[in-house]
């Protein structure tokens, strides 16, 4: 078995302890995907959600563990050249729509382009191919966006932003696809209309790792279900066991009705009727 056949491991993280400010914001976490098992990581707010992101892509390092064991290993290896890696695994964060929020001219071509260098929009020693022209038309086609390649980050909505960030994220036709609360701002039919891309990427072979808040974001196709809690793993198993009102209502601290429909979930707190003032 190689590296990129499904049932291999593409995320591997083994007693990941990350401290910041005095504070474990991620404290002996461990957890498993593997190539080809679509996953959901959920978790409330300050659950450690976008330190687990931050802590793949390296913007984040862990404690060293006492066996000197590697900590995160990514596709079976711990150490990666950074362009060699982005050819095999695309990640949207909410810190990437950051930086680019502060590159209002960038166009969308351009910025889809920039997948091929894992950079922040294109710089002049940046040598764009033909064949990386190409490439970048293929990926905003695949999402819908070929008619987003002449217009400024700064002119499009948030769902148009986010699209063409989904473009350059597969640009390079990654295997996999780390996703980090993707439809943050978006409205109710922007949302729908993002979900189906993702989908659609997950029907056609690539991997796709949801981490997010929202159970309305648990793709049909997801069975993988991860629960973050305080900065660990509260539970780890398949969706059918994992998705129910009772496992919900631990994971948030709160009595949780859940609903499926079509394939998705919706949640809603339950609280007791309080009296109406006359």
């Amino acid at each position: 078995m190689t590296f990129t056949e499904p049932g291999s491991p593409l995320l591997s993280i083994s007693e990941a302890t990350v401290v910041k400010s005095g504070k474990r914001i991620l404290d002996n976490l461990t957890l498993n995907v593997l190539l080809g098992s679509h996953t959901a990581i959920l978790g409330a707010n300050g659950s450690g959600k976008s330190s687990l992101i931050k802590l793949i892509t390296r913007q984040y390092y862990p404690i060293a563990r006492r066996d000197d064991k590697p900590t995160v290993s990514i596709l079976g290896k711990d150490r990666w050249d950074v362009f060699e890696l982005r050819s095999f695994l695309g990640i949207v964060s909410a810190d990437l729509f950051q930086d680019f929020i502060q590159l209002p001219e960038t166009t969308g071509i351009e910025a889809t382009l920039s997948g091929y260098f894992a950079a922040i929009g294109l710089a002049p020693h940046h040598k764009v191919t033909d064949a990386m022209r190409q490439g970048a038309y293929d990926a905003l086609d695949r999402v819908n966006a070929r008619h987003l390649e002449n217009r400024p980050i700064g002119e499009m909505s948030t769902g148009e932003a986010r699209r063409i960030l989904i473009a350059r994220a597969i640009v390079t036709k990654p295997i996999a696809l780390i996703l980090d609360e993707p439809t943050t701002g978006l409205d109710i039919a922007a949302r729908d209309r993002f979900l189906r891309i993702i989908r659609g990427l997950a029907e056609g072979g690539t991997t796709i790792v949801m981490v997010t808040h929202h159970v309305e974001e648990i793709l049909p196709e997801i069975e993988h279900v991860i629960y973050l809690k305080s900065g660990r793993v509260l539970a780890d198993g398949s969706k059918s066991q994992l998705m129910t009102a009772k496992r919900l209502s631990e994971l948030f601290d709160a009595k949780i009705a859940l609903h499926r429909s079509g394939g998705y979930y919706t949640a809603q707190v339950e609280e007791p009727s309080l009296p109406i003032s006359p």
